[in-house]
């Protein structure tokens, strides 16, 4: 069924009527606000079971728990600092702090909260404001359209606001039973790859040979790089702890690069880089692509292939105690902590099968173009499908 013949047989020729949230604020249908100023000092100075929204995504937004609160009807909240995020607070007793913004519609006889946030979700979600207007109530009254079909007649109007709720609140129940379900499915993989991992580097005396990291290659870094030798923009980028195995937000120039890459240590294609400042052991398999790292922070070991592999050595450093030479808890990966590391070394073709197998199970619990994880993603693009073709409305006059 084509996107229009669907939402014809569901207007049943009726017209839809589109308005800005500023119009139907001012007609009353809606009113929108901000929270308050709630710390964490708050918080702990007055402690209850009334739950306090912010705008992060984690946990339905929940910041903590207070002993008071400002809401206790449905209304919709969004993060002030920044586009894309929108909760449905159903009917109970909460607060929403200053960083977001609220929306109760007033009309509830005419206009559906559910749908309002549907439609919200589908035309902000995932949206940048402007850093200089963010996302305030005053900003959003004139950003967005809000699609009122019959508004003629609303009794009329209702009934095909909660059709497209079912349908939608259909979708949404199904995609997070569903998305509950493979996410244990891919903890329970995560666990198993672990286990395996585990046994698969575990040896028997006589098994593997065992030497340290020092024996194995050399510690190797790049050469330093100071801060005015980069820029926010550039040819090469540059990797700082900060941003490993991430995207950058620093570079040098080509002749920087070249000039270096050719007088001082670099990574081969296939070496592991190892984390050793923030999180310590964080590893990338470097790809060959033009990069520069942060000395000291980004560390490789410079091995032979034809004693150890390096994708042996990638798993290896998945369970390698980083500490093992000091007893507790360190901030940096000195070289020497690196040097006295202990690794069990079998055979090549012995390595070779472990890594076929990790391979596997990499593949399975972290690719998202592979096994669970890409399940998940349809999933939640399933719904967004859905509701985009139930949102379609025809727009026979647009707003100026």
């Amino acid at each position: 069924m084509s996107n229009m013949s669907f939402m014809e047989k569901l207007l049943d020729g009726v017209e839809v009527e589109w308005k800005q949230l500023g119009e139907l604020e001012d007609a009353g249908f809606v009113k929108l606000g901000r929270g308050n100023v709630i710390s964490k000092n708050d918080l702990a100075n007055d402690p209850g079971n009334y739950p306090v929204y912010s705008s992060s995504a984690v946990r339905n937004g929940e910041f903590g728990r207070y002993g008071k609160y400002m809401f206790d009807d449905e209304r919709i909240t969004w993060s002030i600092d920044g586009g894309g995020r929108f909760f449905y607070r159903s009917a109970h007793n909460y607060s929403v702090t200053n960083v977001c913004g609220w929306m109760k519609v007033l009309k509830q006889d005419e206009l559906n909260t559910r749908f309002l946030y549907h439609v919200l979700s589908g035309a902000w979600e995932g949206k940048v404001f402007d850093y200089t207007k963010k996302a305030h109530p005053s900003v959003i009254r004139d950003e967005y359209e809000i699609p009122i079909p019959c508004p003629e007649n609303p009794k009329k109007s209702l009934e095909i606001q909660a059709e497209i709720v079912r349908i939608l609140d259909t979708f949404t129940e199904l995609t997070a039973e569903l998305t509950a379900e493979l996410t244990a499915e891919l903890t329970a993989r995560k666990k198993q790859y672990n286990y395996y991992r585990d046994q698969l580097l575990s040896f028997e005396e006589g098994q593997a040979e065992w030497k340290t990291l020092g024996e194995v290659g050399k510690v190797c870094m790049c050469k330093r790089i100071l801060k005015k030798q980069t820029s926010e923009t550039g040819d090469i980028p540059f990797y700082k702890i900060g941003t490993f195995g991430k995207e950058p937000n620093a570079y040098i120039t080509q002749e920087l690069f070249h000039e270096y890459k050719a007088r001082y240590s670099y990574p081969k294609i296939g070496e592991v880089l190892i984390s050793a400042s923030g999180t310590i052991g964080r590893t990338v398999m470097f790809d060959g692509q033009d990069a520069y790292f942060q000395d000291s922070n980004i560390v490789w070991i410079e091995n032979d292939e034809r004693q150890i592999l390096n994708k042996y050595l990638f798993y290896f450093y998945q369970i390698a105690n980083w500490n093992a030479s000091e007893g507790g808890t360190i901030k940096r990966l000195y070289n020497d902590n690196l040097r006295k590391i202990q690794i069990p070394i079998p055979p090549l073709a012995e390595q070779a099968r472990i890594v076929a197998i990790l391979d596997k199970f990499d593949a399975l619990t972290n690719s998202i173009s592979e096994g669970l994880p890409r399940e998940i993603k349809l999933r939640q693009q399933q719904y967004e499908y859905y509701r985009e073709l139930l949102l379609s409305f025809p727009k026979l006059v647009a707003v100026t």
